[in-house]
């Protein structure tokens, strides 16, 4: 039987994810809605202005939203625990879109065909606002971003590791600027 919702299952982390689950809903039953919701060169050539925030909630299928969002639930949690809810909502959409613009410009000037789908840049960017507080944790979690960033181009999966790694600096920088 279900359990009950409680008030602390409703934490801004999971509303977050709540929400990227509906956009990967719509995203999917929509006519070219990964495209639509992506982030191409339809954000400078057609205007489509929402692309470096949408993007983050467009994802590559449902093995792709899920890693994402359990990486989010855990991370995101966490953060939220201890530096509250601002803090995650702030530090989720702020990195998640810097990241967002940065990777265009990769897009942009050195591989305009990509799509690019996914929340990792922004959970890499979670990341590295841990990195940034947890000293003990910041070569595990380099060392896994390399891993999930460099493996499956080995493999052949299209992945965005551009994206990762700026999302990782991002989050880093913005812990910075927020200490």
């Amino acid at each position: 039987m279900l359990k009950r919702f409680s008030k602390k299952d409703f934490t801004a982390t999971n509303v977050i994810i709540l929400i990227t689950v509906i956009m990967y809903i719509i995203q999917i039953n929509i006519p070219q809605g990964g495209l639509l919701f992506g982030l191409n060169l339809y954000f400078m050539v057609y205007d489509f202005w929402w692309q470096p925030l949408t993007t983050i909630f467009a994802h590559g299928g449902i093995a792709h939203l899920g890693m994402n969002m359990f990486v989010l639930w855990q991370f995101g949690n966490l953060i939220e625990r201890f530096r509250g809810k601002k803090e995650i909502i702030f530090l989720y959409f702020i990195t998640g879109i810097v990241t967002s613009l940065l990777s265009f410009l990769y897009i942009y000037y050195l591989d305009n065909q990509v799509n690019l789908v996914g929340a990792s840049g922004a959970i890499c960017a979670i990341l590295g606002y841990v990195a940034y507080y947890d000293k003990a944790q910041r070569g595990g979690i380099i060392t896994w971003i390399l891993l999930i960033s460099v493996a499956p181009l080995l493999i052949g999966l299209p992945i965005a590791w551009y994206a990762h790694f700026i999302g990782l600096a991002v989050g880093f920088i913005y812990a910075v600027i927020r200490r």
